[in-house]
């Protein structure tokens, strides 16, 4: 559960990075060009996601648990995204192998 939520945590810091206009941005992808030419959309899935996750942060924590691991958890995505997007170091393939060992390691210790 806490794998999903840093997944939407991290998708929805992407979709709200794309819809900067001063942010850098590489359109390696075509859902990246959609996110740029649409940005009200865009915003309303970001937003969305980052509620959903947040929600997930409660259900799996407490209240003051949930919202400090949910606002750390924020803050080093985001400053993640914001170094390594321009870099072009965030790529689908390393992020699917990231995501699938953090999983595997979840389910294991769980």
């Amino acid at each position: 559960m806490i794998t999903i939520a840093s997944l939407f945590v991290f998708l929805a810091f992407y979709t709200l990075y794309y819809t900067s206009k001063r942010a850098v941005l590489s359109y390696d992808l075509g859902f990246e060009k959609w996110m740029q030419k649409n940005p009200k959309p865009t915003k309303i899935i970001g937003l969305t996601l980052l509620l959903t996750a947040y929600i997930m942060w409660l259900f799996t924590q407490s209240l003051g648990c949930g919202t400090l691991l949910f606002f750390v958890q924020l803050m080093t995505i985001g400053s993640l995204i914001i170094i390594l997007a321009p870099l072009k170091r965030v790529n689908s393939k390393a992020l699917l192998a990231l995501l699938l060992f953090v999983a595997l390691l979840e389910f294991y210790y769980n």
